[in-house]
Order: C-alpha cells, then sequence, then structure tokens
C-alpha cells in the first residue's frame, strides 16, 4: 500500500481563492490519499515586500474575479459571495489581525486550525462581517467551539494568545 502524501497548503483567509482551494482539499484528501497540512500566511505582507498589487485592484482581472468566484463558488458549492464594501473590507482592513490569530493557534492548540480558518473565511465571504476586531475573533472562537480554550485579546494591535 503506498504512503500518504502531504500537500502543504498556505493561505490567506482574505483570498476566496484559497478558501476555495480549502475546502475543495478536505473534501477529497481521502480519496486523493493526502494529507494537508495547513500554513496560514499573510499574504499582505508578500504583496508589500514583492511591489505586486492585489488581483482584484487590477481592473480587468477584478472583473474577471467576480464572474469566476460566481461560477466556482455555484460548482464546488462553497457559499462564497463578495463583501458589500470589498474595498473597506478585503483592501483597506486586510487580514493581519486574522492571520496573527490563526498563526497563534496554529502554534497552541492545530487541531482547531481547520474549524477557525473556516469560520473566519465563512464571516467575511459568505455572512460579510469583519475579521479584524477583536470582538469579530472572538466571535470566531465561540463558533469555531474551540473546546472551552479562552483567548486573550492584548491592545487595539489584536496580538492574540490561546491560554
Amino acid at each position: 500500500m503506498s504512503q500518504r502524501k502531504v500537500l502543504e497548503l498556505f493561505y490567506d483567509v482574505v483570498s476566496p481563492y484559497s478558501w476555495l482551494g480549502f475546502e475543495i482539499l478536505l473534501r477529497y484528501k481521502n480519496i486523493w490519499k493526502i494529507d494537508i497540512q495547513l500554513r496560514p500566511g499573510f499574504t499582505g505582507g508578500i504583496m508589500h515586500a514583492t511591489g505586486n498589487t492585489p488581483p482584484a485592484m487590477v481592473p480587468r482581472k477584478g472583473a474577471y474575479m467576480s464572474r469566476d468566484l460566481e461560477r466556482l463558488s455555484e460548482f464546488y458549492e462553497v457559499p462564497l459571495r463578495n463583501p458589500s464594501d470589498f474595498f473597506n473590507s478585503i483592501i483597506k482592513k486586510g487580514s493581519l489581525s486574522a492571520m496573527r490569530f490563526l498563526t497563534a493557534v496554529q502554534m497552541s492548540h492545530p487541531e482547531f486550525l481547520e474549524e477557525v480558518s473556516r469560520e473566519l473565511w465563512v464571516r467575511i465571504w459568505s455572512e460579510d462581517k469583519d475579521i479584524t476586531e477583536p470582538e469579530s475573533i472572538l466571535q470566531v472562537r465561540i463558533r469555531a467551539h474551540s473546546n472551552g480554550h479562552s483567548i486573550a485579546l492584548y491592545n487595539h494591535r489584536l496580538l492574540f494568545v490561546l491560554l
């Protein structure tokens, strides 16, 4: 019998394509005989360091992405829709605090990383809700049913520690 391959998924919850990839990989991991290693990473930092423009901010790419995501959402049955204030929710606010939170979850309680990641994606890409404020992160933690572990929120910069 062949050994299962490990696939690393580097992702940011600000990306709807990451969410689609996440759900598809998890859905088919047993059929494809793969184990998924989740690796949260802040794409805003990568974009800044490389001088890239977010794809949605390039007019033709943005228009294509909107139609493409609608089709993919329907085909893969992932309830994805654009936030009502896309620029403010995605471009201006970004995902730094959410990704810091996911990194803390990965370091302290990796068994919750899948659930918490999904809840963040659902919150921003399905429910049109914030993912940057402390109260928003707390709601994600509550919805992910993190087995009674609590989250300490430190100052307005949203540095998270799981206790």
